[in-house]
């Protein structure tokens, strides 16, 4: 399976932060945006990801990550010259996917919890085995903001309906999907929508239709923070940096995370990071020292 961060977009709710930097490498306490959807990727064992962003923005994505060869994946870029909706993503990345599976997380999306990682790979475990779709559904308050699902008495999928003016549920489809390799084709047959863009949820109501789309609750003790406005990356900041301080532990490392699952050893670790100070290298550092 490969994996995509969509990390367009011209963050106009953020202006003017956004201005002159992505939204997705603005700072979420200690550490850039992307690192957050990038570590729920390597945590899925997925370690070819493509990066969407802007012309603009992809050369500063390139300067921050790389090759990924320092974290023992490979990472490839591509160009989004205009936002034309989440489904696009897949018509951008059809080469890089090529004949694999595939997982699509937005680059504003934070996602926490303890069991994160066993649900991560039950997706692709789905995916590669049944070739069905897995998308993730989250409690909020406000569902008008969010592609909206419908449920039966048995607590099956029935509809999705993208920001509804009456929604049937509180549960929102997060940034977060597993898509079998049929998703190129899909995501060529969408129709633009009123607003001009190729709508995710159009892709989900296909996988619906043919009985193929699982849908993942993320219920008590998980997190999941989009930070699209002023106020969500504020909340967001102070959401990590409370899980850090109170754990000792750090959310979206993706040193670690590579450390951890065997990616890279812990002698070429040490060499990447060698010369970098600060608490977040302090912190891979006895990581290292402790294993």
């Amino acid at each position: 399976m490969k994996g995509i961060i969509l990390a367009g977009g011209s963050g106009t709710r953020l202006h003017p932060l956004t201005q002159v930097v992505s939204k997705q490498l603005l700072p979420v306490y200690d550490k850039p945006m992307i690192y957050y959807p990038l570590s729920v990727l390597m945590m899925a064992g997925i370690r070819e990801i493509l990066i969407i962003s802007t012309p603009q923005d992809l050369p500063n994505f390139i300067r921050l990550l790389g090759d990924g060869v320092q974290l023992g994946i490979r990472i490839s870029y591509a160009e989004q010259p205009h936002p034309d909706g989440l489904a696009q993503a897949f018509i951008i990345g059809e080469e890089f996917i090529e004949d694999d599976d595939v997982c699509l997380i937005l680059g504003d999306n934070i996602f926490y919890g303890a069991g994160l990682q066993s649900l991560l790979i039950d997706a692709r475990n789905i995916v590669e085995n049944d070739k069905k779709a897995v998308i993730f559904g989250y409690y909020v308050d406000d569902p008008q903001r969010y592609g909206v699902a419908e449920f039966d008495q048995s607590g099956k999928v029935l509809n999705i309906e993208e920001k509804p003016h009456t929604p049937k549920s509180n549960y929102a489809v997060v940034g977060l999907y597993f898509y079998p390799n049929s998703v190129i084709n899909i995501a060529h047959q969408v129709i633009p929508s009123k607003r001009g863009e190729l709508e995710i949820t159009e892709v989900n109501q296909a996988y619906l239709v043919e009985d193929n789309l699982h849908m993942q609750l993320l219920g008590r003790g998980f997190a999941w923070l989009d930070t699209g406005t002023h106020e969500s990356l504020s909340e967001a900041t102070e959401f990590i940096k409370t899980i850090e301080k109170r754990t000792s532990l750090k959310v979206g490392c993706i040193e670690e995370i590579a450390f951890s699952k065997g990616y890279v050893k812990s002698q070429e670790l040490i060499k990447s990071i060698e010369n970098k100070k600060s608490p977040y290298y302090d912190y891979v550092k006895k990581i290292i020292s402790r294993a």
